[in-house]
């Protein structure tokens, strides 16, 4: 009832809002416990109590971003007819989100289903063509471990025409859904990337839980599938998302999770629950609670009853799977405000906190948009910036390894950078950067600058921070590629306006 206005494909408006303060696009605290977060996520995770750990027993958070498609008809991610998929990884990363929730249909794992409207031009996407969509989904999935970031993913369809109230189907049954989760799990075994699988997506009436009817409970079935996955790798979590009424109570699909406190999931493997909600503003639908008069003063107290006592009575932790908004009320814009203050800052609480992945990276998401505009490439650094707070540390990449010593011979660090101009439609353009280390000894850091030789300004920037004065530009590496060995390279990308123009001479140093 609320979700078919979302799931339609079409370039969402977007909102004209005063941008908040606090915009920075990188995760800035450092979790408690006296390690550096940014060492925490090593391996497969595990749960505590209402937290989650990496191999190692460090606290992690989860803070992350929705980019959908593989459950489409498409059969892949959308934006891949805009842009190369590195780029948009690199991007995600670069702007401080460190998991990807990934949404695919039970028809990519059909034999032969091959994915549509991928763009090769200019050398994009080159190392995808003529693969399956399951081996897309490889490639996706190696380059995120690569740049250190984590993935769930996320059975969001049972086929491409549509979502189902129901974990089955007459077209695709439960032992169909069950299967195809655990080729999945075993697909991935071994590749911690793959962090967990979220089971269904969006549960919902005449879904129950704890009815005890097994064509109905969602409890039950989700108990079934998860002892089905953990039996092929025991070290994946398994998200469980809520129901839509439970005791007379209606709220989100999958946003309900107030039977637990009765009816708790039981999986054979211990520490590897984690219950997920679903949580929406107007632009999706009306809800009684945004009309009260107390608004949002009263949204903790919804939040605590739908799911957040999960957390609170430190059952299990709580992932917030999906919520977005176009941000064009000013009822969306208090809820989001809200929302953010409810998950808790990572300033003030570290990994101690619920787990979240914003619904989405995508902006052809019919009524939330996303965090690109409709070109694929500008940030809403407004909708953007609402989440600064809650973002958090990143992860090692599955390159391995800890930073390179400088070299303690003395050698100097030296470095090239080659400026490639991507795309060019005369109101704007795309480029990239290539930087390679030149010298005889690691590169700790890199700074890169540049003088165009007409107005070009940057509009966003990805893998990199920038300054630029007049008409030079300084780009500095992000935290995870400042690292680059000997006769290795890192790139980074950006938009500018207007067009592109003559390519300038650019200029590499070791900072």
């Amino acid at each position: 009832m609320f979700r078919s206005l979302r799931r339609a494909l079409c370039a969402a408006a977007v909102a004209l809002v005063l941008p908040l303060g606090a915009g920075a696009h990188t995760a800035h605290a450092a979790e408690s416990g006296g390690v550096r977060a940014a060492e925490a996520g090593a391996g497969y995770w595990h749960t505590s109590g209402r937290q989650i750990l990496d191999a190692a027993g460090q606290p992690v958070r989860i803070a992350g971003i929705n980019w959908f498609g593989f459950e489409t008809g498409n059969h892949v991610l959308h934006g891949l007819w805009a842009r190369d998929y590195k780029s948009m990884l690199d991007q995600m990363r670069s702007l401080g989100y460190n998991t990807l929730r990934l949404p695919f249909s039970d028809d990519i794992l059909k034999a032969g289903t091959m994915p549509d409207s991928i763009n090769f031009a200019d050398g994009k996407n080159a190392d995808l063509r003529g693969l399956t969509s399951l081996q897309v989904m490889d490639k996706i999935v190696a380059y995120a471990g690569q740049t250190g970031l984590k993935i769930v993913l996320d059975r969001h369809r049972p086929d491409a025409g549509g979502q189902s109230a129901l974990w089955y189907t007459s077209a695709v049954p439960e032992s169909t859904w069950i299967a195809n989760l655990k080729a999945l799990a075993q697909r991935y075994k071994g590749d911690s990337t793959v962090i967990g699988i979220d089971l269904h997506n969006e549960p919902h009436d005449p879904a129950c839980w704890g009815c005890g009817d097994t064509t109905r409970d969602w409890r039950l079935a989700a108990q079934r599938a998860g002892n089905a996955v953990l039996s092929v790798n025991p070290e994946l979590l398994i998200m469980v998302e809520g129901v839509q009424s439970y005791d007379g109570a209606n709220g989100w699909w999958g946003g309900n999770l107030m039977g637990v406190a009765q009816y708790p999931v039981q999986l054979d493997v211990p520490n590897r629950l984690v219950y997920s909600a679903h949580d929406y503003a107007t632009s999706v639908a009306q809800q009684p609670w945004f009309s009260d008069p107390a608004f949002p003063d009263n949204m903790p107290g919804v939040w605590d009853r739908y799911w957040g006592y999960v957390f609170k009575q430190n059952i299990a932790p709580v992932w917030l799977g999906e919520f977005g908004t176009t941000l064009q009320s000013t009822v969306d814009q208090k809820w989001l405000a809200a929302l953010v203050t409810y998950l808790r800052s990572t300033s003030a609480h570290g990994a101690d906190s619920f787990h979240w992945t914003f619904w989405s990276w995508n902006p052809n998401s019919g009524d939330t948009g996303g965090i690109l505009k409709d070109d694929w490439t500008t940030v809403d650094t407004v909708k953007d910036g609402y989440l600064a707070s809650i973002k958090a540390p990143g992860f090692p990449g599955g390159g391995g390894g800890s930073d390179p010593d400088p070299d303690p011979g003395g050698g100097m660090a030296t470095c090239s950078a080659a400026y490639t101009v991507s795309s060019d439609w005369g109101g704007g353009f795309n480029a990239e950067v290539k930087v390679t280390n030149t010298g005889a000894t690691p590169l700790t850091s890199w700074k890169v600058t540049w003088t165009w030789g007409g107005s070009q300004r940057v509009t966003s920037m990805w893998n990199a921070s920038y300054t630029q004065s007049g008409a030079t530009v300084t780009a500095s590496n992000a935290g995870h590629n400042g690292a680059v060995a000997v006769g290795g390279s890192a790139s980074f990308g950006f938009g500018g306006a207007p067009g592109g123009g003559a390519t300038p001479a650019v200029s590499c140093a070791a900072a």
